[in-house]
This record gives C-alpha cells, sequence and structure tokens, in this order.
C-alpha cells in the first residue's frame, strides 16, 4: 500500500470533513455599533466566549451608532440581515417597536440577575451610564460644575458633541438640554452653538477629536475616565459634575422578527445576562453591567450624579422630530 497516498487521502477526508462541519455551523448577525465590535471593545472577547458553546459563528456588523443600527434596520426591513440589534437605549425603544419588524425575547426577567426591575417583553438591557462633558484637568483647571454654566457662562470654552439625528449619545444631550431648559431650549441651544467645535456624527469621532485636543471638552459618559486610569495609567481626564443632574441611558437588544434562527437568538439574549457577558461590559464597553459583577477600583473614583434625569420611550417618540427640528434650526440660523 501507498503509505503517502493513503496520509494525503486521509488528510483530504479530514479537511472535507472540517469544511462541511463549518458550513453546518449557522451565523448569528447582530447589528450594533463600532466602538462596541471594534477590537478595543467589548465584542471580539464576547464573541470568542459564545462560541464557546454555541457552536455557531457570531458576527457583529459594525454601524456609527446605536441610530444607525435602527435606520439600517428601516431601511432593510423585511429583507435584513440581522438577528440581534444590540445598541439602541431607552428612548428609542417605542420608536423601534413601532417598525414592527422586532419580537418579544421570551425570557423570564423576574428570575435574572438585574439590577432593576426591568420588564420589557422585546428589549433586553446589557449596561447603563450616564452622559457627561469630559475634560483633561491637566489643561482645564477651573471645570463647570452646571450645564447653565457651560451653556450661558463660559465664554473660554468650546465643546465638540455628537448629531442627536445619528447618534445616541447625540440624542441623549438633546434630551439633557430639554430637561434641563424645557421650553427654554432653543435659546440654550444657540449659545452652546457658539462655542461648538463641531458636530459629528458618532461617538467615536467626537472623542478622538478630543484626545487630539482639538476641544477642551466632549459629551460623553461619566464612566469614560476608566478607561483612561485602567488601560492607560492616566488620570487627567475627568467628567464634569453638573448640578442639575445627569441623563441616563441604558443600552438595549432585542430580537429582529425575520431572523431565521430564533432559538439561537435567545440564547444570546439569554447569554447577555451571564457573567460571560456582564464581565466585560466594565473594562470593555466602559459602562456599568447590568447585573451585580464587581467593578474595578477605578470605579470608585468615578463622579456619581447628584440626580438622574429621564424621559420616558413614549415621550421621545411623541416629541422626537419636533425637539430635532428644533435643535436644527437653533444651531444652523
Amino acid at each position: 500500500m501507498n503509505i503517502k497516498k493513503l496520509g494525503f487521502i486521509t488528510l483530504a477526508s479530514l479537511l472535507s470533513t472540517s469544511a462541511l462541519a463549518a458550513q453546518d455551523r449557522p451565523t448569528l448577525t447582530v447589528y450594533t455599533y463600532s466602538s462596541f465590535a471594534s477590537e478595543w471593545g467589548p465584542g471580539p472577547k464576547i464573541e470568542v466566549e459564545f462560541e464557546k458553546s454555541c457552536a455557531c459563528d457570531l458576527v457583529f456588523v459594525a454601524l456609527d451608532d446605536g441610530v444607525s443600527v435602527l435606520n439600517r434596520l428601516r431601511l432593510e426591513g423585511k429583507n435584513s440581515e440581522a438577528d440581534i440589534l444590540l445598541g439602541l437605549d431607552d428612548s428609542l425603544i417605542n420608536t423601534a417597536k413601532k417598525t414592527g419588524l422586532l419580537e418579544a425575547h421570551n425570557l423570564d426577567l423576574t428570575e435574572s440577575k438585574l439590577k432593576s426591575d426591568w420588564n420589557d417583553p422585546v428589549f433586553l438591557p446589557y449596561d447603563y451610564g450616564y452622559f457627561a462633558f469630559i475634560y483633561n484637568s491637566e489643561k482645564l483647571k477651573n471645570p463647570p460644575t452646571s450645564l447653565k454654566e457651560l451653556i450661558e457662562e463660559r465664554d473660554d470654552l468650546n465643546v465638540i458633541y455628537q448629531d442627536p439625528r445619528s447618534s445616541t449619545p447625540g440624542l441623549g444631550l438633546m434630551l439633557w438640554v430639554k430637561s434641563v431648559y424645557g421650553d427654554q431650549a432653543p435659546s440654550a441651544w444657540k449659545k452652546l452653538a457658539e462655542k461648538t467645535v463641531t458636530v459629528t456624527k458618532g461617538w467615536s469621532e467626537a472623542y478622538g477629536m478630543f484626545l487630539e485636543g482639538e476641544t477642551d471638552m466632549v459629551l460623553s459618559y461619566t464612566t469614560s475616565p476608566a478607561y483612561h486610569m485602567i488601560a492607560e495609567g492616566k488620570n487627567q481626564y475627568v467628567a464634569a459634575s453638573f448640578s442639575e443632574g445627569h441623563y441616563q441611558q441604558t443600552e438595549v437588544a432585542a430580537i429582529v422578527k425575520s431572523s431565521e434562527h430564533k432559538e439561537l437568538a435567545q440564547t444570546f439574549m439569554r447569554f447577555m445576562l451571564s457573567d460571560g457577558f456582564q464581565s466585560k461590559i466594565a473594562t470593555g464597553n466602559w459602562m456599568y453591567p447590568v447585573t451585580n459583577i464587581e467593578l474595578p477600583e477605578a470605579f470608585e473614583q468615578l463622579v456619581t450624579p447628584v440626580k438622574t434625569l429621564s424621559f420616558s420611550s413614549e415621550e421621545v417618540t411623541k416629541n422626537r422630530k419636533l425637539w430635532n427640528k428644533e435643535w436644527l434650526m437653533s444651531v444652523t440660523n
């Protein structure tokens, strides 16, 4: 017998079997925002952790921001390749439900590890945080102590923030300003426009410009300084604490109704509340996990909002177009 030929046949057979096995593995496609899926975000580690037990391929499709994720689903409709949307927030829940493109996750949250009493049948929370303006304490020695001081009094400062039409942080700032100023919001936007360097499409671009020194302050989260402390050993980046309080954001995921992998999608949703997922949030997405995962010591140094501000998702759905128009007219006229 030709031993070399036998070895070749055996190897070819193994490769063929391996290829068939790979073809049999279902692909779970998750639409999310770019920073989540990036190499420095939690996505790659979550992918490895989930694939250990799912016998599947987990694929993240990275879009600019949470609003972009919803807009992509709307554009694709029932022909979307997405099985799961990950990266919308609580302000967009009602709007997203109205598309009719999402379905219930069928999880019993009463027995979950959630810190809160969240019970939405469609959307599952996976992290939360508070919007804040970040500054470099080595350059800015006297940061504003309120949103009104920043907008109305500090002519010596400039800022960068994100577009509320394309970005969930930008939408968060719009709601923050509205919750503080009410009917006087247009006047506040005009004043803020005078000290705005630029408005970016998404978070990554804005924060990158801030780190390059192109602005004094940037819209981000109270948890953003934890990244610099833990990953870089830097303590100069700080969130300004505002006396009016800070707007809270809860990020969520949902199953797409047209998914061909519903059971696998539900498995992933359950996985999102496990330690395997939640342990990657604090030092991957730099937000607070929604379960009682132990936090790094650096989180003890972060700003704690004196008050939490919020609108219901129904209020946002009802007023979002009007408030977007109000913002746009104020900053362009």
